[in-house]
């Protein structure tokens, strides 16, 4: 809701999303030991391996614009939650290129269905511009 509203003034601003979205997610780690006003860990929080290390907390998702690397989709879940999983919200449907990592391979069909006009992509060096978002 907050980031359409801020879409919405980029866009009379003459900023517009362009028709490339790079995806991509990060770690928002949280120490292992939080707990809520209930004593209890939050049930929002999980753990994940990445590589050989171990994490708890959530992940934030996102879809950021090819061109201007601003972000326009955001989508928060468990740490535990795979990145594919939070793909189709990512794409705003107008894509004519999808850039991601080797962690969304075989989302072909995913991507197709929300950006039918969307060619696959799987550049480092586009997908490095996602990283200045995080």
């Amino acid at each position: 809701m907050l980031l359409q509203a801020v879409n919405d003034h980029l866009h009379r601003s003459g900023i517009k999303i362009t028709t490339g979205t790079i995806v991509d997610a990060a770690i928002i780690v949280a120490p292992s030991l939080t707990k809520n006003r209930d004593g209890r860990r939050n049930p929002q929080m999980h753990q994940t391996a990445k590589g050989r290390q171990w994490y708890f907390g959530m992940k934030a998702h996102v879809g950021v614009d090819s061109r201007t690397k601003l972000a326009h989709a955001v989508v928060a879940s468990a740490a535990n939650v795979h990145d594919r999983e939070a793909l189709p919200p990512l794409l705003h449907g107008k894509e004519t290129h999808v850039w991601d990592d080797q962690v969304y391979q075989g989302q072909r069909e995913v991507i197709r269905a929300r950006a039918p006009k969307a060619k696959y992509r799987n550049k480092s060096r586009v997908r490095a511009k996602a990283e200045h978002v995080f």
